[in-house]
């Protein structure tokens, strides 16, 4: 039968008792009508995660880096494959355990807009366009393209305006004007819904006042009314308990419960609307058609993921044991983290090292031998892990005397190791920086005093002590540098004749970064966040306005640019095709670029595409519109036409509270980073 009469014949079927059971992330069992219990909370972030064997790839933050959108797809697709895989293993032992379903609260497309939040790793960076489309690649792959079947359902998080402080993230109320509401903080959450994402994740916090997961502005009016999102609507874990004991928005459990579902919420990561419903339907604050109206859409999740259908039926019951991890996944992660990392300095272009040259090394330092900067937060467990010193000890081979030696912790500043051990070395690579203790969500980054958060750009200080007595040494210094956001590079950068930032770069980081040392590959990641110099340059932690924050709207001076990285390579740009001098508002802006390899290394070059608008009120000063990465061969020379829709140029009209199209000049530019101009040319549109 059509999908819709299914639903509607399972819904007359269920009492509204075992409506309700089925309500929460922990679904009841309806043993009457043979349909099992079954736990929605699954996480993907980048990788099957908490439930054993999996490749892990790198960070969500390392995975934007790459600017590479078809990449991430095959990412995608690669983790619904082994989720699909170990769903079917763990159903034939007849577990039902949560972190086995088949239902992703993955990816987290909030914006990085504070290198301050300690979550900013789990997404894709701070800019919503780049966000949008490393997020609509990733869901994609996870979803598959069966015309009946979802592989996996993925659940786009957190809506919305969502980004610390991590600490007071229960009671917090995000203050935020229309305009920045519309054009950065849901701009992604829009372009996933438009694709098709299954789920969207509401948030704990409040946006003016109102609860993200019972504001019937957010969930109803925008999200339903106006996206037409067809897929269901998640609370954060336990975010409705907050509503009554951390908001104190509503004063019981049964009028939170009554109030999300009118929302439009249809799953809760709890047990309150279990425990709660039947008493607000006593109490007449629902009714019994309202729990039809929430079931409906989490229902059709589970038929499109064919829970209700026979096995022969299904197109994914091939998957076994055997593809979880399989040799081209593997393959996979160490490509993605080879793309990953950025190179932010080469002094005197001492990278890629030559093994000809180097009789023994040392690789020393805190992330250097241990699998927690290896794996970040929300990862899986896999028996292929390569730390750094292990990449580089097998690239080195038997015949170089590699040396590992952990050199400090990150709390010790007396006591350093393996100083004279480096003297004696001829190439020193000191990997060093931040770790999932010391950033991430809140009670997993347990060593961070601010609850997750950070307190400044610093890495420990310790770090910044044996990078001091290594270079005493007076031999050359790799620095590798861990973490899921911006760091004070400055204090680093007089120590180190070049500086890799590895982020958490996955079970291949290792391979990956011997890859990058010893010139296997060139370097092509670039930062999806931008590198201030110091947090004084930026409003306070909890000013959710946009003003003076990310490259958008921030144009003092930087560390680093969005966008930033260096290469091995060169290249030359040139115009093939101007675009035309006017554009009206249905139009599309077509720009054909000329890039040419002009060195002697097989490298990938990464073309980004900003416009900026003469006159601009707001303060915005520039966004990304296209990013494209390509991939020559020495002397190659290849063309790429980039399309850019005039509407996606729309800005909000807080007075009509309308989209509308800014009419003016333009100016356009391409370049390798957002303060980098290869090329540049203007247009006027005449707008709406």
């Amino acid at each position: 039968m059509p999908l819709e009469s299914r639903i509607n014949d399972l819904l007359m079927r269920l009492n509204v008792d075992e409506k309700i059971g089925l309500l929460g992330y922990q679904s009841k069992s309806v043993q009457r009508l043979n349909i099992s219990a079954y736990n929605w909370w699954n996480e993907a972030l980048h990788g099957v995660a908490r439930s054993g064997k999996a490749t892990v790839f790198p960070q969500a933050i390392a995975m934007a880096a790459t600017f590479n959108d078809s990449l991430i797809f095959r990412v995608g697709d690669v983790i619904s494959t082994e989720a699909r895989a170990k769903y079917n293993e763990a159903i034939r032992r007849g577990n039902r355990s949560q972190y086995l379903g088949l239902t992703f609260w993955s990816p987290n497309i909030n914006i990085f807009r504070d290198p301050r939040w300690g979550r900013g790793q789990e997404t894709y960076g701070e800019d919503p366009f780049l966000t949008a489309e490393i997020g609509k690649a990733f869901v994609k792959g996870l979803q598959g393209n069966d015309p009946v079947y979802l592989k996996t359902a993925a659940g786009a998080k957190h809506l919305a305006v969502h980004s610390g402080p991590e600490a007071s993230r229960h009671s917090f109320d995000a203050v935020v004007s229309e305009k920045d509401l519309r054009e950065t903080y849901l701009y992604a959450f829009h372009q996933l819904s438009d694709v098709g994402v299954e789920a969207i994740m509401c948030a704990y916090n409040r946006i003016n006042g109102s609860p993200c997961c019972s504001g019937e502005g957010l969930l109803k009016t925008i999200v339903r009314d106006e996206w037409k999102f067809k897929g269901h609507i998640v609370s954060d874990c336990w975010a409705l308990d907050d509503i009554y004991k951390g908001h104190r928005v509503l004063p019981s459990p049964e009028e939170v419960a009554a109030a999300a579902i009118k929302a439009g919420l249809n799953m809760d990561c709890s047990d309150l609307l279990q425990k709660s419903l039947p008493l607000a339907l006593e109490k007449g604050l629902v009714q019994e058609k309202d729990i039809d109206a929430a079931l409906r859409p989490s229902l059709k999740t589970r038929f499109r993921l064919g829970l209700f259908d026979p096995e022969n039926q299904q197109p994914f019951q091939q998957y076994n044991a055997s593809v979880v991890q399989h040799p081209d996944h593997t393959k996979l992660a160490r490509e993605v983290a080879r793309q990953s990392m950025v190179l932010l300095k080469n002094k005197q272009l001492i990278l890629p090292l030559k093994l000809s040259t180097i009789q023994s090394m040392v690789v020393i330092g805190p992330s250097a031998g241990v699998i927690g900067p290896i794996l970040g937060n929300y990862h899986g467990v896999s028996d292929h892990i390569v730390t750094f010193a292990e990449g580089i000890a097998s690239k080195a081979g038997p015949g170089i005397a590699v040396q590992f030696e952990q050199g400090c912790n990150d709390f010790d500043t007396t006591h350093f190791g393996g100083i004279w051990a480096a003297s004696n070395a001829d190439i020193t690579i000191a990997c060093i920086g931040l770790n999932p203790l010391l950033e991430g969500e809140e009670h997993d980054a347990f060593l961070s005093p601010k609850g997750g958060d950070r307190e400044n750009l610093s890495i420990p200080t310790p770090h910044l002590m044996l990078l001091k007595k290594l270079k005493a040494n007076k031999k050359p210094l790799i620095v590798v540098v861990t973490g899921g956001s911006a760091i004070d590079i400055a204090a680093i950068e007089p120590y180190a004749d070049a500086i890799i930032m590895a982020w958490y770069p996955g079970e291949q980081g290792g391979n990956a970064l011997s890859d990058l040392i010893f010139g296997d590959y060139s370097p092509s990641g670039s930062l999806p966040v931008t590198f201030y110099k110091d947090l004084t340059d930026l409003p306070p932690y909890e000013d959710y306005n946009m003003r003076g924050r990310t490259y958008r709207y921030f144009n003092g001076p930087v560390q680093f640019p969005f966008g930033f990285g260096l290469s091995y390579a060169n290249f030359s740009h040139q115009w093939e095709k101007l675009p035309k001098q006017k554009y009206q508002s249905t139009d599309t802006i077509q720009l054909l670029v000329g890039v040419e390899h002009t060195s002697g290394m097989s490298a990938n070059d990464v073309l980004q595409v900003y416009f900026s608008r003469e006159g601009e009120h707001y303060g915005l000063v520039k966004e990304l519109k296209a990013f494209r990465k390509i991939y020559l061969q020495a002397g190659q020379k290849k063309n790429v036409q980039f399309s850019i829709p005039v509407k996606s140029l729309q800005k909000w009209n807080e007075a009509t509270h309308s989209w509308y199209i800014p009419s003016g000049r333009y100016h356009v530019t391409v370049g390798r980073h957002s303060q980098d101009i290869k090329l540049k040319t203007s247009l006027i549109i005449t707008g709406e």
